[in-house]
């Protein structure tokens, strides 16, 4: 007769448990294996300074991990209310006879091509153009708009500093 932690170890063998497609849940409760793209692959860039810029160094981890999204979310949802498609033929009669009735009283009903239409997804302005990244640091940039600032404020005041002094 063999121990329960006998047994155990025998049922959960490394080699099979290895290959097997159950996962446990990743860091932070991710769902699967980690997916992270290598150097190369990343696409966001950070500005190091001097008009350099490179491959981030690291992606913030989404908020919702680890939690179940609502089919809401991730499925379109009906448009129509249910069991329209299938009417007999005397409901379909009525159904028409009211839709007709509530149309004569100015009632606003949605059209057949309004029901069917597609969600509409929000469209980008053609003109929009996204900035371009200077490759300056958050301290270059804060160096730079600060010298401006200086430079304007001595303007405005009307001191007397030789043009060496504003030379960048």
């Amino acid at each position: 007769m063999k121990t329960f932690s006998q047994f155990i170890a025998e049922a959960y063998d490394k080699d099979v448990m290895g290959s097997s497609q159950i996962r446990r849940t990743g860091e932070g409760g991710r769902i699967g294996a980690e997916r992270k793209k290598t150097a190369p692959e990343r696409r966001r860039m950070k500005a190091v300074g001097g008009g350099k810029m490179e491959p981030a160094k690291e992606y913030k981890p989404r908020k919702d991990i680890g939690t179940q999204r609502a089919a809401s979310t991730r499925v379109q949802q009906p448009e129509r209310e249910r069991g329209s498609a299938a009417l007999s033929a005397k409901e379909a009669q009525r159904k028409a006879y009211l839709e007709r009735k509530r149309r004569e009283a100015g009632e606003k009903t949605k059209s057949a091509s309004e029901l069917l239409s597609k969600k509409k997804k929000a469209t980008v302005s053609p003109d929009y153009k996204p900035q371009k990244a200077s490759g300056y640091s958050r301290d270059e940039r804060r160096k730079i708009k600060r010298a401006g600032q200086r430079l304007m404020r001595d303007v405005q005041k009307g001191v007397d500093k030789p043009a060496s002094h504003y030379k960048p």
